[in-house]
């Protein structure tokens, strides 16, 4: 048990969903702690009434609830940051619920700053890399407050839950019996658990509700135009909008032609991997159009380096470590580089495939002139002396290598060599 328990009558703010865990983890605390507790509701696109979400957690003693439209927010400082780093975790899973946890936490230290509460309390379970991703940010903000995981401490089972839920007139929400786990906000939806943990089982159709199947996708291909100003999706289809309408908009669009669904086995920072599904429409689409528009601007050099800053900014966000100056400062060489990065990318959308079909790049290194194979202003003849001064070094290195050091490498070639 934490050392609150003796600290009887202090206030406690809990980062709220409003679900059957966090319901039960907001009466428990009233009752293991005596806490009064405040519940902390963040609108970072869930699909959730939030409202109602309120009415609930007043009715199960909450004794202030501040429900929290972070809407905007999330993108500007959270999302668009994520996008002009090319954000995806291992190449595939584009960080959504990790993006949200620091705002979320950030939220709730404002919270029980305001309402001199000295505890925090959240949902997490110990398996998840959330309760990371929270309590670091938690503790650099205000390192005076203690962090309490009732899912940790009680060691409640699901039906125990549920049966407690029944004890103490909790309303107990009408998909209380799905297997799945799920987390929505606007850059993706996560789904985990039931069948999902079985990683050679196909995610049955009804764990997804963004995309659509192939089968009931449109005949046609799409076509989508994206405009992008120092890296910051501006525009559709010739029509500007906020980047959160533009996210909303692409959501629905990719998801009517089944794009974003991704399905994979993630290492988690918790030590094992664990099976991941994803529905994430907007994110796949625009990460997929910046990074083709970057390509087009920066240099070879360029981009060799920001791929590894790219990974490192990723990894460092997944892992739960938002507040870490390394994060920041590559932040701060990210959006240089995207201060060129302005154009538009035009894309295929298709029975569940995307394709970059065509961009322009403002200030972009393509040359006509030069990449023609046509009449071109590009010299042939600098090739002989170019291809002297490129190979010299390898050329004479491998005109040096001792026999004896060919001979094992040939050897060792034989070796791995498949059998029969």
């Amino acid at each position: 048990m934490s050392d609150a328990s003796s600290d009887y009558s202090d206030k406690c703010v809990l980062l709220y969903s409003g679900g059957l865990d966090t319901s039960v983890m907001l009466k428990w605390l009233q009752e293991e702690y005596d806490f009064k507790v405040i519940t902390v509701t963040v609108n970072i696109g869930q699909s959730k009434d939030l409202e109602e979400v309120k009415k609930k957690a007043i009715a199960t003693g909450s004794v202030k609830h501040y429900n929290i439209d972070g809407r905007e927010e999330f993108v500007n400082n959270y999302v668009l940051p994520a996008l002009m780093a090319n954000a995806l975790y291992e190449d595939v899973y584009p960080i959504s619920s990790a993006l949200s946890r620091p705002l979320i936490a950030k939220y709730g230290v404002e919270i029980a700053l305001k309402e001199d509460a000295k505890y925090i309390a959240h949902g997490c379970t110990g398996k998840g890399n959330d309760q990371i991703r929270y309590a670091s940010t938690i503790k650099a903000l205000a390192p005076d407050i203690k962090i309490i995981v009732p899912a940790i401490e009680w060691g409640l089972s699901r039906e125990e839950e549920i049966e407690y839920a029944r004890k103490h007139g909790i309303p107990i929400p009408v998909d209380v019996d799905s297997p799945y786990s799920i987390d929505e906000n606007l850059w993706g939806r996560s789904i985990e658990c039931g069948v999902l943990e079985y990683e050679d089982v196909e995610p049955p159709e009804e764990v997804f509700k963004w995309t659509k199947p192939i089968e009931e996708t449109p005949d046609r291909p799409e076509y989508v135009k994206i405009r992008f100003e120092e890296g910051i999706p501006i525009s559709v289809n010739d029509c500007e909008y906020k980047p959160v309408e533009i996210i909303k908009y692409l959501n629905e669009l990719g998801g009517l032609h089944g794009v974003g669904r991704i399905d994979h086995l993630e290492d988690r920072y918790t030590g094992f991997k664990s099976r991941e599904v994803y529905e994430a429409p907007a994110a796949v689409i625009l990460i997929t159009a910046h990074k083709d528009l970057e390509k087009a601007v920066l240099t070879r050099h360029e981009l060799d380096f920001k791929a590894y800053a790219d990974r490192v900014w990723t990894n460092l966000v997944y892992s739960g470590l938002w507040i870490e100056p390394l994060r920041m400062e590559l932040q701060a060489f990210i959006t240089l580089l995207n201060k060129r990065v302005n154009g538009y990318v035009i894309l295929k959308l298709y029975k569940g495939g995307l394709r970059v079909v065509g961009r322009k790049a403002y200030n972009g290194l393509y040359d006509y002139s030069l990449a023609t194979y046509g009449s071109s202003r590009f010299d042939q003849k600098n090739a002989y002396g170019f291809i002297e001064l490129w190979t010299l070094q390898s050329v004479e290195a491998y005109r040096k290598l001792p026999q004896e050091y060919i001979k094992v490498l040939n050897k060792a070639r034989e070796l791995i060599r498949i059998q029969p």
